[in-house]
């Protein structure tokens, strides 16, 4: 019989433990919002980990994730990659010298521990637990000691009391300081960053930037708040939101544009943009 409860009772520090202590093999979903996730472990090893109801986890994706190819070559690669495995895919992109076997391993397993970190800010939800449950073989597996997951876990909800503080609200809009140019010469950002920085716009929220990027509301909120600390941006605002009609369609409602920055920031963007482009 499948182990079920509700993460009010028995929260997501308490399940990896159990299955660590345990040395459990199987597959833990758990659903909280219109979201679920599943983590499949081996002899209490995390293993593998997939957002959504269907495993819509793609080498390709996950290798644009990480930086190791771009947008338009995971594009061509997963077009032409339908029917074959992960393990297939990664390969054949090895034999062609696109990425490296260490590429991958590192790749799939921040991917995983990405997915598995979010949910410790899941405070409810429905959890399921089903033993010997595992990936089929095609899937890359990567085995990770639960220890080192929990304690990161651990000090990343401590980390997102503190960013929900600071930050309760993503329906608000930022703006450069005065002088962002001559502030981001001083400032090392990774990729992530940049990209969130390229979104700046009083007309976008910050809620709509994280989702242009896919990014979570821990992620987003880490990014802009140290963005803040460092004088980059500044709170604005909200301006009225520009309504784009449906195509096709006139009885639709309207839906909201993600903006580009204004114009008058249009220079220090397109050098952001430049320099994003040649990371």
């Amino acid at each position: 019989m499948a182990l079920k409860g509700n993460l009010r009772d028995f929260s997501t520090t308490q399940l990896l433990n159990l299955i660590n202590l345990a040395r459990k093999t199987g597959t833990l979903t758990i659903q909280h919002s219109g979201e679920s996730a599943h983590m499949s472990f081996r002899e209490g090893k995390l293993i593998y980990a997939y957002m959504g109801d269907h495993d819509s986890n793609h080498l390709a994706q996950i290798l644009q994730h990480s930086g190791k190819l771009s947008a338009e070559q995971a594009q061509i690669i997963q077009a032409h990659a339908e029917g074959k495995s992960d393990k297939q895919l990664g390969h054949l992109l090895i034999t062609a010298g696109r990425v490296t076997q260490n590429d991958i391993i590192q790749s799939v397993r921040q991917n995983v521990l990405d997915i598995v970190y979010r949910l410790f800010t899941w405070a409810e939800g429905i959890f399921r637990f089903e033993a010997n449950r595992l990936p089929s073989p095609g899937h890359i597996t990567i085995p990770i000691d639960l220890e080192s997951v929990i304690m990161e876990g651990s000090r990343r909800l401590k980390e997102w009391e503190v960013l929900q503080e600071e930050l309760p609200d993503l329906d608000v809009s930022l703006q450069f300081t005065d002088r962002p140019d001559a502030r981001l010469r001083n400032i090392n950002l990774t990729v992530e960053e940049w990209r969130v920085v390229s979104f700046v716009n009083p007309r976008n929220t910050i809620r709509q930037i994280a989702k242009a990027n896919n990014l979570s509301e821990f992620e987003i909120r880490r990014i802009v708040y140290g963005m803040l600390q460092a004088g980059l941006v500044e709170f604005v605002d909200r301006p009225k939101p520009v309504a784009v009609a449906e195509v096709g369609d006139a009885r639709r409602p309207k839906r909201q544009a993600v903006e580009q920055p204004p114009d008058v920031k249009r220079s220090v963007v397109e050098r952001l943009i430049d320099r994003i482009k040649s990371i």
